[in-house]
């Protein structure tokens, strides 16, 4: 199946993936000014981002609850959530205000994610084609072109609320199209002996490695560049920009790729080439260099994160389809509450560029990870 027709199949969870990348495009980019306004040290911006994570967490733990409320309607409900949450951290003058502001911001998105990951899941088992890699795509798009755009809204001197309630108006745009009917559980329990634990715990785990390594360069691109190579806010806002970019193109090709080759290889590919990428960036002594690294980076994590929800949703009976996603992403997204602390921490303490070292040594871990996930989940 062709990108294009991939999309076209699942047009509408895609259109949820590219509200979620708009505004976390348009978050990374103003980090150094939200930073900057809050007079918060890396350390304690890093802890303030652990709203983020109690927001995603707690939504994820309700959003199989939630759907099946809200039913069909419950990804634009979600979306639109997104647009009103986000303005929470456009008007943040302080570090309490902001935290809670990250809660309401990481709540909203972290439903909409449970919810989109799950219809895709729905869509490829009815197709039977592989659709995660061209709709998490979808995001990666959303957020770089979100992100170029903030690094010129910031040159011009727009502060965040006004880029975010701008982002609020392609929202409510898109939301329009996002009912989408809820695929009907079979009744297999039959042929159920229990909860899955075994591939969501697994499937997690590469999720959670995924999305830390990627919340990293999100969260502290556009401050490495800054601070550490005397980059200006543009070329600031052309550090989440890249990455958005490569995993864009990294997803996109992951669209073809895993249709050739084991989901299990292409992982490990992956996480091999992420983890030099994130060297450059360690080792960059200019923005040009550090551009090339966040690119690698990006092109190689692209692929880890859907594919780690592509499988769960495949190794789990249908009925528990949405659930699984649902805890598999709740182990991934705690992702965000280490990342911050640590990756903050470890800036504090030794700088930006031990960290993204750190962040080469964690795609590491994939490896051993995948050959256990490959031996065991489907038993």
């Amino acid at each position: 199946m062709s990108v294009l027709n991939a999309l076209s199949v699942s047009r509408k969870p895609a259109a949820a993936f590219v509200v979620i990348g708009l505004y976390w495009g348009t978050f990374a980019a103003f980090v150094p000014v939200i930073k900057a306004r809050l007079g918060a040290s890396d350390a304690l911006f890093g802890s303030l981002l652990l709203g983020t994570a109690i927001g995603l967490v707690t939504a994820m733990f309700f959003a199989p609850r939630i759907d099946k409320w809200l039913t069909g309607r419950t990804m634009q409900l979600s979306s639109v959530l997104v647009a009103l949450a986000f303005l929470a951290p456009g008007l943040a003058s302080t570090p309490t205000m902001f935290f809670f502001a990250m809660v309401l911001a990481g709540t909203a998105s972290g439903l909409t994610d449970v919810i989109m990951n799950a219809r895709v899941s729905e869509l490829e088992a009815q197709h039977g084609k592989s659709l995660m890699n061209a709709n998490h795509a979808m995001f990666s798009v959303a957020y770089a072109i979100a992100a170029i755009v903030t690094g010129i809204a910031r040159e011009v001197g727009l502060p965040p609320i006004a880029v975010f309630a701008g982002m609020g108006v392609l929202t409510f745009a898109l939301a329009g199209m996002m009912v989408t009917p809820v695929a009907a559980d079979p009744d297999d329990e039959a042929t159920v002996t229990g909860f899955p634990w075994g591939p969501i715990l697994l499937c997690g785990a590469i999720v959670q490695i995924a999305f830390m390594s990627e919340a990293t360069v999100e969260a502290w691109s556009a401050l490495h560049i800054e601070r550490t190579l005397n980059g200006g806010a543009a070329e600031g806002a052309l550090g989440p920009a890249t990455l958005g970019i490569m995993m864009a193109i990294g997803r996109f090709s992951g669209q073809a790729v895993s249709e050739r080759l084991s989901d299990y290889l292409v992982i490990v590919c992956a996480a091999l080439l992420s983890a030099v990428g994130a060297l450059i960036v360690a080792v960059a002594a200019t923005p040009i260099i550090a551009y090339v690294g966040f690119g690698v980076l990006g092109l190689g994590v692209s692929v880890i994160g859907p594919l780690g929800l592509a499988i769960v949703g495949r190794l789990v009976a249908p009925k528990y389809r949405t659930e699984a996603i649902s805890k598999a992403a709740v182990i991934g997204f705690s992702g965000f509450f280490l990342a911050p602390i640590v990756m903050g921490g470890v800036s504090e303490l030794f700088g930006l560029r031990v960290a993204f070292a750190c962040v080469a040594g964690l795609l590491m871990l994939l490896l051993p990870l995948v050959s256990v996930t490959r031996r065991r989940a489907p038993v």
